[in-house]
């Protein structure tokens, strides 16, 4: 057994590791229809399986996200006319400029969306986004593409967004008539962790035990891992190899 401490900028380049050896995923970037919607979480995600695909052309991972959350009185870079669009990739080729709204409708069963995600209840495994559009957004699409026709939704979603208490009923306090602020989503879908990745890389089991931090480490997660010999000296050097991650600065 081990314990080992990775940030979340770490956790973020695991989970995108983990991503790129999804099973369901390496089937349908062969056959089918992938798309990574922006975020933060996803541009690791994205910068993984393109490099596994061995698409060399450059990819604008620190622009790749629609809003994200930043300290009070952080200013942020102009950089909207930097976004590209999502990563559409269809049978393994990248359709650079393409977005979920250009795909939304065409998508069927045997396609993915990569979608991520503001909150996690990790016991559920149950996941929910933050929306600030009155139309729900790229969340909305991902759900209509879900329930409509089957397409699968993934959840790449880091631990430090772990909650406490029912996704869906915090959803119907914060969307309730009245409220303030942004609506908070639920998600039905397949929510990856970087505990799932580590048992998806390296055969161990991981359990989170303990979190926070400074210096760097704010929003750190200490976590267990266990398993054979021969899986534990794996995932050691497999964290050991995303401990360095940077923070993600704009």
């Amino acid at each position: 057994m081990k314990q080992i401490m990775i940030t979340p900028a770490a956790g973020k380049r695991l989970i995108g590791k983990g991503m790129a050896a999804h099973p369901s995923l390496e089937a349908a970037l062969r056959t089918a229809t992938v798309v990574i919607t922006g975020g933060t979480t996803n541009g690791y995600v994205a910068e993984e399986i393109l490099k596994k695909l061995e698409i060399t052309e450059s990819f604008p991972r620190l622009h790749f996200f629609r809003g994200v959350t930043v300290p009070p009185g952080y200013k942020m870079p102009e950089i909207a006319d930097r976004y590209l669009g999502d990563v559409v990739l269809v049978h393994g080729v990248w359709q650079k400029g393409k977005t979920i709204s250009d795909v939304a409708q065409i998508l069927k069963e045997g396609d993915y969306i990569v979608k991520g995600a503001n909150a996690l209840d990790v016991s559920r495994r149950q996941a929910a986004i933050l929306v600030g559009n009155p139309s729900g957004g790229t969340g909305m699409l991902a759900l209509q593409a879900s329930i409509g026709r089957r397409v699968g939704v993934i959840l790449p979603v880091g631990l430090e967004k772990r909650i406490f208490g029912d996704i869906y009923n915090l959803a119907a306090r914060v969307n309730a008539p009245g409220s303030p602020g942004l609506r908070l989503m639920p998600v039905p879908g397949q929510v990856f962790t970087e505990l799932d990745a580590i048992s998806l890389l390296t055969g161990a089991s991981a359990e989170l035990i303990a979190g926070g931090g400074v210096c760097g480490a704010e929003g750190a997660s200490w976590l267990m891992i266990s398993g054979t010999l021969e899986q534990e000296a794996k995932a050691e050097v497999l964290l050991k190899t995303i401990s360095s991650e940077p923070p993600f600065i704009l």
